[in-house]
């Protein structure tokens, strides 16, 4: 694939995923490809390109509906983070970065060794939440299927992945750059909540 050619995939992925609500990027750098009229098996840029570039399409057209979005989302994180303080909430995924469209949800990773100790502190609270599983790899490689409680809040969709408590020390890596998820606390998400996007 040439320069002319990767970019093209790039910035094509980075508009399907704003204007087609697409989050999975795979998915997205494929139908790029298949537009641009690439090979099936043609080589395709990395995560990591596409989520700057859905950065960068979203600055310049994402106008007031974007600003607006983000700040939703992460005023509904914050409000997550207080609901579930007993866990060391840690705000995680594109709404750290600003790569939202409407279609994203708020990522927290919470940890417990009882996870339905989360279930009970929600229920408690009167909040409903739908149970399911995700599976995270790990930076030796293995992988980890973990608790995920789904549920609305402020208007917003939360997935709440729930760790053991000594996964606090160690975040899962990140499938957009291969590194371990940078995992805001609730003082440094309420300062990038504070900030411009």
């Amino acid at each position: 694939m040439n320069h002319r050619e990767r970019s093209g995939v790039i910035e094509e992925a980075a508009r399907i995923v704003c204007v087609d609500l697409l989050t999975d990027y795979r998915q997205a750098k494929r139908k790029a490809a298949q537009r641009l009229g690439l090979p099936p098996n043609a080589p395709l840029p990395d995560n990591a390109a596409i989520h700057a570039a859905v950065i960068d399409y979203q600055r310049l057209f994402g106008g007031d509906d974007y600003v607006q979005q983000l700040h939703r989302l992460r005023r509904a994180a914050l409000a997550a983070m207080r609901l579930l303080d007993a866990f060391s909430p840690r705000l995680v995924g594109a709404v750290v970065s600003g790569a939202v469209t409407s279609a994203h949800r708020v990522q927290l990773h919470v940890f417990s060794d009882a996870a339905e100790a989360v279930d009970i502190a929600l229920l408690d609270r009167g909040v409903d939440f739908e149970p399911a599983e995700r599976l995270y790899r790990l930076s030796d490689g293995r992988e980890q299927r973990v608790a995920l409680l789904r549920l609305d809040l402020d208007d917003c969709g939360v997935d709440i992945a729930v760790f053991p408590e000594d996964g606090l020390r160690r975040a899962p890596v990140n499938p957009l750059d291969g590194r371990p998820f940078r995992r805001l606390d609730y003082a440094e998400a309420e300062r990038l909540a504070a900030g411009a996007p």
